[in-house]
């Protein structure tokens, strides 16, 4: 009984110490989707047009495609914790930035630092969450970065719905000396300074504890995550002897036959790429301004947006329920199956689009095929990937490898978000067709190359 009482307890320790980290994930959430409820606004107060704007919009994904190419690196080099240190200092120094721009070459300056932020969370959560975790539960610990995502999403639609209520129904009025939408982008400092103060007390990883020697260190750390019912010799010991021969993990060490890379690493760039190619940040940057341009008001559409973040949440528990039950793969398959059915049907709603309007039935069909997509995006992919990208490389690429994976799911990201604009005002359906195509792909791409990783230890990947 004693001994169950102490794996409940190390267990809520876990618990805490991966929420407190997940705090990155949320604000990768908040400050990637905010700029949803300042679109308008920005274009209002510094009077530029569409392409403008996508540049504006997009900027933030190279910062953070450059963040997340780092961020293994520093994190080898500094630990984790002190990495995500320095990424916190970077959300709030941004977050003030991005609040009071004079220009709007100034603003993109604060967005690209603010892009450098969540990359490196982007990498820091998963790589840390997965290596505090005890096995059996590391899918689902896993998903709390996800879980922080679209928390953060969420947050940020609801915060932009009550800024753009207090200014009147409009983000360019004036509230409190500022304009809305500014104090939108502002908001963010809040997190970021929890997150400092969080990434300050948490424990550091036990792995790149014993890889830099600090062994009574790693010991506590194991007995503190994994129980004192654990053989401690024996988990130092096989840490040990993976990375006692190892190199820090590097770009080299990535490199192998397959097109200059290792197989696996092709397999987390292809997932990363997968994930944002089937378009689902267009609905987390540009919905306010979908929803706008088929006759919604402003003030309705942020409301739209922010159900479509609970939608979001919804589908994130859903998967985190499954992750560890039914596995990764079976996940990845059935979101994939249900999001090529639904953008298909937002694609065929809106080739009915006339002006400003849809008609019905096509309008209601379009705002339930879209939410359904969020759904299924949600209790697959949007989690699973991030899961998987912690734990499905060995320990002696670990760091690096998620780095580059998660550049690539930047670059697609920038490349989805940039060409959004252009696109959709060319051709909205088709552009929704695209988007179903590739999640098609994504399903024979899961069928032919991913490889099941439930209850498997991080020592036992190669």
């Amino acid at each position: 009984m004693a001994t169950q009482y102490g794996r409940q307890e190390n267990l809520g320790h876990v618990v805490f110490i991966t929420a407190a980290a997940a705090i990155g994930g949320f604000l990768f959430g908040y400050d990637s989707a905010v700029i949803n409820g300042a679109v308008v606004g920005i274009q209002k107060y510094f009077k530029v047009g569409p392409v403008e704007i996508g540049v504006v919009v997009a900027i933030a994904l190279l910062g953070s495609a450059v963040g997340a190419w780092i961020a293994g690196r520093l994190a080898d080099w500094w630990g984790r914790t002190r990495t995500m240190q320095v990424a916190a200092i970077l959300f709030s120094a941004s977050s003030i930035g991005q609040m009071l721009p004079f220009a709007l070459w100034d603003l993109a300056l604060w967005r690209v630092l603010a892009g450098i932020a969540i990359g490196m969370a982007s990498v820091l959560g998963p790589a840390y969450i997965a290596e505090v975790s005890p096995p059996a539960y590391r899918g689902r610990l896993g998903s709390f970065q996800q879980l922080a995502i679209v928390l953060g999403i969420a947050f940020s639609q609801l915060v932009n719905y009550a800024f753009v209520r207090l200014a009147r129904g409009d983000v360019n009025n004036s509230l409190w000396g500022l304009q809305a939408w500014q104090w939108m982008l502002g908001a963010c400092v809040v997190p970021a300074l929890l997150y400092l103060l969080f990434a300050s007390t948490i424990p550091e990883s036990p792995r790149y504890l014993i890889a830099v020697g600090r062994i009574r260190q790693a010991r506590t750390v194991l007995t503190e995550v994994e129980g004192e019912h654990v053989d401690l010799d024996a988990r130092v010991a096989e840490i040990h002897q993976v990375l006692k021969t190892e190199e820090r993990s590097s770009i080299k060490e990535l490199r192998g036959p397959a097109f200059g890379l290792l197989p696996i690493v092709w397999i987390g760039i292809a997932l990363s790429v997968f994930q944002q190619f089937v378009g689902i940040n267009v609905i987390f940057y540009y919905s306010s301004v979908l929803w706008q341009s088929v006759g919604v008001t402003q003030s309705n559409s942020l409301l739209i947006s922010f159900s479509s973040s609970v939608i979001n949440i919804i589908g994130t528990f859903i998967a985190i329920s499954l992750v560890d039950r039914i596995g990764r793969k079976p996940l990845l398959l059935i979101g994939s199956a249900g999001m090529a059915i639904s953008l298909a049907t937002a694609a065929w709603a809106f080739s009915y689009a006339r002006g400003l309007s849809l008609p019905p039935p096509q309008g209601p069909i379009a705002l339930v095929a879209a939410n359904v997509f969020v759904l299924f995006f949600a209790l697959s992919w949007g989690v699973v990937v991030w899961v998987l990208l912690g734990e499905m490389f060995p320990n002696r690429i670990r760091a690096a490898a998620l780095g580059v994976a998660a550049s690539a799911q930047w670059i697609a990201n920038w490349a989805i978000t940039v060409s959004f604009p252009a696109l959709g005002k060319w051709n909205l359906p088709l552009t929704y067709a695209g988007y179903s195509f590739f999640a098609v792909l994504s399903f024979l791409f899961v069928t032919k190359f991913v490889k099941e990783t439930k209850g498997r230890k991080l020592e036992e990947m190669g």
